[in-house]
């Protein structure tokens, strides 16, 4: 059986495109599974997302600003909203979730129909200030169906773009001697919150898979650096900034923070001379410059001006004291809390996720390097402190809105370095390494698994009905029995270029990465 298993890796992994499709269509069908299984609008704020793609789709990039009376985290106010003009049916969106979101109990089965009036209205989108990029990707397929149908292919169109970014990231992680931790790597990053953002119109999603690609592409040119694999691995870099930056407005800010991390681990000697040299890397800074200038414009011409009543007892303080002791939930936040926040993943996936990232950190920091060492505890303190700051210094001026998720597209960094650091420093023998990555894959899916169908039966029967739900109150289109059935067969599949065996001096097996100098195969990454 383990013989078997290793030839379908093997032959999944036989060339970059191979690898890339085949791991592009395993994500896209957990997405996918994630965007079919889950009713509309039962993610955070998804309802504004889709009427700001839906208007973007329609060439409405900005709109009018509309007061809206508003309570979140218990606190009250006028939100500035962008008001659009869309078919009637839209401005129903905002409501469909009330009767079951915050209540655990209740399945998803009450939502009311969002209609179908084709009348065009004004309805109001939180998300107007938002950069228009990731809405022109998502947006386009409100213009073939109306009603649920639009909305499901509007995810479908979220999750194939964070599908592709994964699958460069999978390919990029192949790349390295070392490759089966390389890959556990970007399996451990992929967390199920990651997964279920990818699923729906919410540009987190994006955010948090080019964030993967970015620490992958970057961490590789630092730590597994080689002349024939730079130029695309400065492709990908490019392409998951473009992405990160253009996004959300904090993407400035997580990918300036990769590269300060990366860059501290750089230890060989000419290496950034040898980066430097390459006309592909000036290429790519004039597009990733031209799009934070475009980024930083957009913003500065769509501030919020939202008027908010914070209580006088919020002060700076109070708030940094808060966001510290809610460091727990963050990090739950970050591996999985679905729904509107309001559906926890189950202990067991918590605990799995946990114990092989706490493993691959202690392992990292037993065998790295001094600065390798350093680089690691800053990115542990800013996991813990990031939140802490961004949150205290606006918590007097919009509440505390912190969520786990805002920082993933950074923190995915810190199982990624861990993991990095091992496949470069770690001796080969010593730990039984192919043992170790095996069974941490083999865990993360079975966990993968049970937070997908732990969600699904909370929105088919609710927490208090039965633990199979043979009798579903609600049901995703197709029944719950196949979506969790393909999302196990995907989440068991994907994993499967991680049992691959390492690479040793033999030459490496992408005939198209070679040079002529090599006969057309490309030389083999040597660690740093």
């Amino acid at each position: 059986m383990t013989s078997a298993l290793t030839r379908l890796a093997d032959w999944s992994a036989g060339t970059p495109r191979r690898l890339w499709l085949i791991s592009f269509a395993l994500f896209f069908t957990l997405t996918g599974s994630w965007a079919a299984a889950s009713p509309i609008g039962s993610s955070p704020d998804e309802h504004a997302h889709f009427i700001r793609a839906a208007a973007v789709a329609r060439g409405q990039i900005g709109g009018t600003e509309v007061m809206v009376p508003h309570t979140v985290a218990g606190i009250e106010g006028h939100f500035a909203e962008t008001g659009v003009q869309l078919p009637e049916w839209y401005r129903n969106l905002p409501t469909v979730h009330e009767c079951y979101s915050w209540k655990q109990r209740q399945p998803a089965s009450c939502a009311p129909s969002p209609g179908n009036s084709g009348k065009i209205a004004q309805a109001t989108t939180a998300a107007g200030r938002y950069h228009p990029g990731y809405y022109l990707v998502t947006g386009w397929p409100s213009l073939l169906a109306d009603g649920p149908k639009g909305l499901y292919l509007m995810r479908f169109m979220s999750a194939l773009l964070c599908s592709a970014l994964l699958a460069s990231a999978v390919v990029t992680a192949a790349e390295w001697r070392r490759r089966s931790l390389a890959m556990l790597g970007v399996f451990a990053a992929a967390t199920p919150m990651t997964l279920y953002m990818s699923g729906m119109v919410n540009p987190s999603g994006g955010e948090i898979a080019a964030g993967i690609l970015v620490w992958t592409a970057l961490l590789s040119i630092v730590l597994s650096p080689d002349p024939v694999l730079l130029n695309r691995r400065l492709a990908r870099l490019g392409i998951g900034g473009l992405v990160l930056i253009n996004i959300r407005p904090l993407g400035l800010i997580w990918f300036g923070g990769a590269v300060v991390f990366c860059l501290l681990l750089t230890q060989r000697r000419g290496l950034l001379g040898q980066v430097l040299r390459r006309k592909a890397l000036w290429l790519w800074t004039a597009l990733l410059g031209l799009a934070t200038a475009g980024a930083l414009l957009w913003a500065a011409k769509h501030p919020d001006n939202s008027k908010i009543d914070i209580p006088d007892s919020l002060t700076t303080g109070v708030a940094a004291k808060r966001t510290l002791g809610n460091t727990e939930v963050y990090i739950k936040q970050m591996l999985g809390f679905f729904g509107w926040l309001d559906t926890p993943a189950p202990a067991f996936m918590y605990l799995v996720w946990m114990a092989v990232l706490t493993t691959v950190v202690v392992l990292a920091l037993v065998h790295g390097r001094a600065r390798e060492v350093v680089a690691l505890l800053g990115m542990l303190m800013a996991v813990v402190m990031v939140p802490v700051v961004a949150q205290a210094s606006q918590a007097e001026r919009i509440g505390m809105v912190w969520q786990g998720r805002y920082l993933l597209p950074f923190a995915v960094g810190l199982p990624l370095m861990a993991v990095l650091i091992c496949a470069t420093r770690a001796p080969e023998r010593g730990l039984p390494w192919r043992r170790l990555v095996g069974l941490s894959v083999v865990a993360l899916t079975l966990a993968d698994v049970a937070a997908f169908y732990w969600t699904l039966r909370r929105f088919a029967v609710g927490t208090a009905g039965s633990w199979v739900a043979t009798s579903a109150h609600w049901a995703p289109p197709g029944g719950w029995v196949f979506w969790t059935c393909l999302y196990a067969a995907a989440a068991g599949a994907v994993v499967l270029p991680a049992l691959l065996p390492d690479r040793r001096d033999e030459a490496v097996r992408f005939p198209n990465l070679g040079s002529p100098r090599t006969g057309g195969r490309s030389r083999v990454p040597e660690p740093a």
